[in-house]
C-alpha cells in the first residue's frame, strides 16, 4: 500500500455537472490514479481479493488428498495469484512508468520470488492477504470520504425562476446575480442568495453544521440590489444545498452557481485532499531513502549463501521475507487516513479544514489571537443603556431619541432606533424634521417646536454655554470605560438623558473561551482597532488575557509576528476580511462567518462555517485527537516494520507470518485513524 495507493489514489470530490470545472480540478485528476471498479463494478478489488483467497484454501485443501494430482493445487495457486496481484500489477505498473519504485513492486516480487522457490502457497498468501487490506482500505477510507463527497449532491440541478409574473424551470447555471428563485416547501434552495418574499425556517446543517432550523425573512427592500448582500445580516441570506422549510420563499440570486458558497465549498474540498501534512511530507521523506535502502539489503541478502554455509534457495527466501518484513505499507497509509477522517468529521459539524497542515498544527497551538469585531463580538452595535435625566421617563427619552435617530442612516442611529422600537413595541412615535449632521460629534433636529441634540461629549463642549455638570460627565465616563459609544440628549438648554451603543460579545464567547482555557490554550490575545477602553471592556467580559487596541491591519500583522517569536506558533482567528493579512502570517488561519464570507474561504485555513465560535474548541480538541492517533500509527507501523526486520533476517519468521502481521499492523491504523468519525467535543 504506497504513498499512491493511500493518499492520492484518493478520488477527489467532484463539482456537480451544473457547475463549471476549473482548472484545480484537472490537476486534481491528473494525481487520482488507480481507479478500482471494472465490470464487477467499485468493488471488483474485493471481489479479485476474494476469488483469490477461495482459490488458495481450495488448493491448499487439495494438496493433501493424495487422489487429487499436485499440478491442480498448482494451477489453483496461479489462478490465485493473478486474481490476487491484478490491481497491485496494474499500480505497480503505473507506478514504474513514473519513475518509481514503491510497496506495490516489493509485493510482486517478494510473491514472484516465492513462486521462483516453489511456495506458491506462500507467494499466494502474500497476495491475498495484501490486495485483501487493499480492499478492505479503500472500502474503510470511503466512510470518511463521503462525508465530505455528499457535498456535491446537495445542490439541485435546476431552479424555478420568475420570468414576467410566471416561473419557469431552469439549469442552476443559467441563474445570474438579480435573479428571482421561487423556493418550494420542504425542497433544496438552489442558490446563494436574499430572501425578498415570505418567512420560513431553514435546515442550514449541510453548510453551517447548525443542529437547528435558523428562521429567515425578506427584506424591507424587494429591490435591494445584489452587492449590499455581504452587509445583510443573516436572517436575510440563504445558501445553495441548504433545506427550506414549510413556507414558499422568493429568493433574489447574489452568485452564480459556480461562484456559490456550497461549489467553492465543493472546490476546498479537493484542494484539502491534495496537500499534505506535516507527518506526510515526513513519510514520505522517510519511504524515498527507505524503499531503495530495502532493495539493496535484500539484493544482499540474496547472496548471503556466499558467506554463510546454506543454499541459495534458503538465502533467497530469507531475503524475500526481509522484503515483505520491511515493506511500509501500515506507515503509507496511517496517516492520509487520520488526516481524511479527521477532515471529513470536521465537515460534518461545520468546519472546514484545508488539509492535513491545518489540522495537525490546530492541535499544537497554545497561543490564540482574536479580532474583535465580528468575532468575539456580535459586529453591529446595540442599543445598551438608557439613562433619564431632568424628569423624564425611559419610555418618554426613547420617543425623542427615535424620532431623531430615525432621520439618520449612520449605523449608530440605526441601532438606536431599532433597539429604541423594540423597547417601545407598539408606542406611538412623533415626527421630527430638520435633522443636521455634525461629522463624528452628533446631531441635531427639530421636535415641534424644540431642538434636539444628540452627540458626544465633543458635540456639547463645541455648541455652546450650556455644558453638562460634572455628575453627568462622570455617569458618560463611566459608561466609556465600560465599552459603550455614549450619546448625550440635550433639549434646548437641558440635559434630559444618556443614551450608550456598543457590539456586544457573542452570546457564546465567554463561554467557548473558558473552554478553551479548560483545553490548554494557555494565552489569548484580543487584536482590534477600536480604543483601549472599548477593547478592554470586551476582554474582562469574555476572558481574553492579552489586549492589544487601536491597530489598523498592518499594525496587527506586526503584532502576529512578535507573538509568533515568543510563542513559536500561534493561530489568528477573524472575519477573514480586514484580518485577512494577519491570518496570513499566523500558523493557522481560522475565518468565522465563512458561509457568508469569500474571503475567508480564499485566505483561513480553517473555516468556521457555523459563524460560532463554540465551534473553535470542537476544532482544536478534534485536531489534538487527530494528532494522537497519527502518533500512535507511526509508532505501530514503525514498531511492527522494526520488529519483523530482524526477526526475519534471523529466520525466526517466514513470509506467512510476516505477511499476516504486515497487513494486520496496515488495517489496525486504518480502523484506528476512523474513530476520528465519531469524534465528540470532550473525548480525550
Amino acid at each position: 500500500m504506497s504513498t499512491t495507493t493511500s493518499a492520492s489514489k484518493t478520488a477527489p470530490v467532484r463539482l456537480p455537472e451544473t457547475t463549471n470545472h476549473n482548472d484545480h480540478d484537472d490537476h486534481t485528476e491528473t494525481e487520482t490514479t488507480h481507479a478500482h471498479g471494472g465490470l464487477l463494478g467499485k468493488h471488483a478489488e474485493l471481489i479479485f481479493s476474494l476469488l483469490c483467497g477461495a482459490l488458495l484454501g481450495i488448493g491448499f485443501g487439495l494438496s493433501y488428498l493424495e487422489l487429487v494430482p499436485s499440478t491442480v493445487s498448482l494451477v489453483l495457486y496461479i489462478a490465485a495469484y493473478f486474481f490476487g496481484g491484478f490491481y497491485t500489477a496494474r499500480e505497480a505498473v503505473q507506478t514504474i512508468a513514473k519513475g518509481k519504485f514503491e510497496i506495490d513492486f516489493l509485493m510482486l516480487v517478494a510473491a514472484a520470488g516465492a513462486g521462483i522457490l516453489g511456495s506458491w502457497a506462500e507467494g499466494a498468501l502474500l497476495l491475498f492477504l495484501f490486495s485483501l487490506g487493499h480492499a478492505l482500505e479503500h472500502f474503510a477510507m470511503e466512510r470518511a470520504k463521503k462525508s465530505i463527497a455528499a457535498l456535491s449532491e446537495l445542490a439541485p440541478r435546476t431552479a424555478f425562476r420568475k420570468e414576467n409574473g410566471s416561473t419557469r424551470e431552469v439549469p442552476i447555471t443559467d441563474l445570474i446575480p438579480g435573479d428571482v428563485i421561487v423556493i418550494k416547501p420542504n425542497t433544496k434552495i438552489s442558490a446563494d442568495g436574499i430572501v425578498v418574499k415570505g418567512n420560513s425556517s431553514v435546515n442550514q446543517a449541510p453548510i453551517t453544521g447548525e443542529s437547528m432550523p435558523v428562521d429567515k425573512k425578506a427584506v424591507d427592500d424587494p429591490e435591494i440590489a445584489v452587492d449590499k448582500a455581504a452587509s445583510l445580516d443573516a436572517a436575510y441570506k440563504v445558501f445553495a444545498g441548504t433545506i427550506n422549510g414549510n413556507e414558499l420563499l422568493e429568493v433574489k440570486v447574489t452568485k452564480a452557481a459556480n461562484d456559490s458558497t456550497l461549489s467553492r465549498l465543493i472546490k476546498l474540498v479537493n484542494e484539502t485532499q491534495s496537500q499534505k501534512s506535516p507527518t506526510q511530507l515526513f513519510t514520505d521523506r522517510f519511504e524515498k531513502y527507505f524503499v531503495p535502502a530495502v532493495i539493496l539489503i535484500v539484493t544482499l541478502l540474496c547472496f548471503a549463501f556466499l558467506v554463510i554455509d546454506e543454499p541459495f534457495s534458503k538465502s533467497f527466501y530469507r531475503a524475500m521475507s526481509v522484503l515483505v518484513a520491511a515493506s511500509p505499507c501500515a506507515l503509507a497509509i496511517s496517516t492520509p487516513s487520520a488526516v481524511l477522517s479527521g477532515v471529513a468529521r470536521a465537515a460534518r459539524a461545520g468546519v472546514l479544514i484545508k488539509g492535513g497542515g491545518p489540522l495537525e498544527d490546530l492541535g499544537a497551538l497554545e497561543v490564540l489571537a482574536f479580532d474583535k469585531t465580528g468575532t468575539l463580538t456580535e459586529g453591529r452595535p446595540k442599543l445598551t443603556k438608557i439613562i433619564p435625566l431632568a424628569g423624564m421617563t425611559e419610555n418618554e427619552l426613547l420617543k425623542i431619541v427615535v424620532a431623531v435617530e430615525s432621520l439618520s442612516d449612520h449605523p449608530l442611529a440605526k441601532a438606536i432606533s431599532k433597539g429604541g422600537r423594540e423597547r417601545l413595541k407598539n408606542e406611538s412615535i412623533p415626527a421630527a424634521h430638520d435633522m443636521e449632521a455634525v461629522l463624528g460629534k452628533g446631531i441635531k433636529a427639530a421636535l415641534g417646536a424644540d431642538d434636539i441634540y444628540m452627540g458626544n461629549m465633543a458635540l456639547f463642549k463645541s455648541l455652546d454655554h450650556a455644558q453638562p455638570d460634572d455628575d453627568i460627565a462622570a455617569q458618560v465616563t463611566t459608561s466609556e470605560k465600560e465599552g459603550n459609544t455614549t450619546m448625550l440628549v440635550r433639549r434646548n438648554q437641558e440635559y434630559i438623558g444618556i443614551i450608550a451603543v456598543m457590539d456586544t460579545p457573542r452570546a457564546e464567547a465567554k463561554q467557548a473561551l473558558a473552554e478553551l482555557k479548560a483545553a490548554g490554550i494557555r494565552r489569548m490575545a484580543m487584536l482590534t482597532g477600536d480604543n483601549e477602553e472599548v477593547a478592554k471592556a470586551v476582554a474582562a467580559e469574555v476572558g481574553v488575557t492579552d489586549v492589544y487596541a487601536g491597530l489598523l491591519p498592518e499594525q496587527k500583522v506586526a503584532v502576529i509576528q512578535q507573538l509568533t517569536k515568543d510563542e513559536s506558533k500561534i493561530a489568528m482567528v477573524g472575519d477573514g476580511v480586514n484580518d485577512a493579512p494577519a491570518m496570513a502570517k499566523s500558523t493557522v488561519g481560522i475565518a468565522m462567518g465563512a458561509a457568508g464570507s469569500d474571503v475567508a474561504l480564499e485566505t483561513a485555513d480553517i473555516a468556521l462555517m457555523g459563524d460560532k465560535l463554540s465551534l473553535l474548541p470542537f476544532a482544536i480538541g478534534l485536531s489534538r485527537k487527530a494528532r494522537k492517533i497519527i502518533r500512535q500509527n507511526l509508532v505501530i507501523s514503525l514498531g511492527v516494520v522494526a520488529i519483523l526486520i530482524p526477526l526475519t533476517i534471523l529466520g525466526i519468521a517466514s513470509i506467512g507470518p510476516a505477511v499476516i502481521a504486515h497487513e494486520g499492523s496496515t488495517l489496525v491504523v486504518v480502523f484506528n485513524a476512523l474513530r476520528l468519525l465519531a469524534y465528540k467535543w470532550g473525548q480525550k
